[in-house]
């Protein structure tokens, strides 16, 4: 075969064939504009979306007005069914982060693209929601369990080191690592993750690589989908992205924070969701568990003092394995607390957090040990 021939093949075998149902009056044609560079595109109200589309669709991008009862009732119907249960639905968000993500989320969404548009960032999100395989065929477990660590370590080092000198992280970072983690975790187990990466000497990696780690195991326990279980993935290692921007010796001082410090430390939420969400390309449900992994129902937290209806569940999620993460580490102030005496902290916390979640996890934590 010649190399056109070849390239023809590769070509029509990742074209992808895309459904854009809109509810629009301008039938999303900036949208469909953008799609038309990476597939083919079916246009179509939300009264046309098939009852089965077979194997027709690599994906459904749903553009309507989530205020509309009408639009919002249509959509669910249509994409409740099994038929719809492997396709990677993408929904256009336009509203306020929490709300709008929660309602696309309870729609079924798998992934979201945010107004305004930017066609590098909407060709991001459809690529990251259609990956392509990674080509591992591989059963040793313990390749496996190490090329995972790799691949995450290689993420922490561009955020925390490569981040601050102005060297851009991008989605594709992300993605190039989340398949890899999930079959270190899949094919070894939680417990040999942990086992692995608590050698880390660097306290800050460590503590990522924990809440990963324990993300994927939750997200296994509780039966998320592939693609829900990515977007754990993809969130719980970015969570303390901020920390790139605070002071290394307020990171690593060896004893308690003064108030001063404390107050510094705090401010890393808001800095890695700025840092990201200038950069663009990054999804509202990340940059939500950036923001916000430490703020409690109750409105105690910060940065936003955010009550419980305020909090989206990825965040919910998150706080708790990072929580339960941080207890379980050795740190300079204090030793690491048993499983069951940290677990015990934790329902002891009361309504600061989602107590159901919390009970829901406790297989996963109790058999990390």
């Amino acid at each position: 075969m010649s190399a056109t021939a070849k390239q023809t093949v590769t070509q029509t075998a990742t074209r992808r064939h895309l459904l854009l149902a809109s509810d629009r009056g301008d039938q999303s044609s900036e949208l469909a504009r953008i799609l038309r560079s990476v597939g083919d595109v079916d246009l179509m109200p939300t009264t046309e979306i098939p009852e089965n589309p077979g194997s027709r669709f690599s994906g459904v991008i749903v553009d309507i007005n989530l205020r509309s009862p009408e639009s919002v009732q249509r959509v669910r119907k249509k994409l409740a069914s099994r038929a719809y249960s492997d396709v990677p639905r993408l929904f256009v968000l336009a509203e306020a982060l929490h709300h709008a993500t929660m309602q696309a989320w309870a729609l079924g969404a798998t992934d979201t693209i945010a107004r305004p548009f930017r066609a590098a960032d909407v060709l991001q999100r459809i690529r990251s929601a259609l990956p392509a395989d990674d080509g591992y065929d591989e059963t040793d477990r313990g390749k496996l369990l190490n090329r995972g660590v790799e691949a995450a370590q290689a993420v922490m080092v561009k955020m925390f080191e490569k981040l601050p000198e102005g060297i851009s992280l991008t989605m594709a970072d992300i993605v190039a690592a989340e398949n890899k983690i999930l079959k270190a975790i899949k094919h070894s187990s939680l417990r040999e993750w942990l086992t692995v990466v608590g050698c880390h000497h660097n306290d800050t990696y460590r503590h990522c690589l924990y809440v990963t780690g324990f993300a994927v195991g939750f997200s296994i326990h509780l039966g998320m989908r592939d693609d829900d279980q990515r977007r754990l993935i993809r969130a719980s290692l970015l969570h303390d992205v901020g920390k790139a921007f605070i002071p290394v010796a307020i990171l690593d001082k060896q004893g308690k924070l003064t108030a001063e410090e404390i107050a510094i430390l705090r401010q890393h939420p808001r800095r890695g969701y700025e840092a990201l969400w200038r950069q663009g390309g990054f999804p509202p449900e990340m940059l939500d568990v950036i923001l916000h992994h430490h703020e409690f129902l109750d409105g105690s937290g910060y940065p936003d003092a955010l009550h419980s209806e305020q909090i989206s569940d990825i965040v919910r999620l998150t706080t708790i394995v990072d929580i339960y993460a941080a207890l379980i580490e050795n740190r300079a102030y204090r030793p690491a607390f048993t499983h069951s005496r940290a677990f015990q902290i934790m329902e002891n916390m009361g309504p600061k957090l989602d107590q159901q979640l919390l009970q829901a996890f406790r297989p996963v934590a109790m058999g990390s040990h």
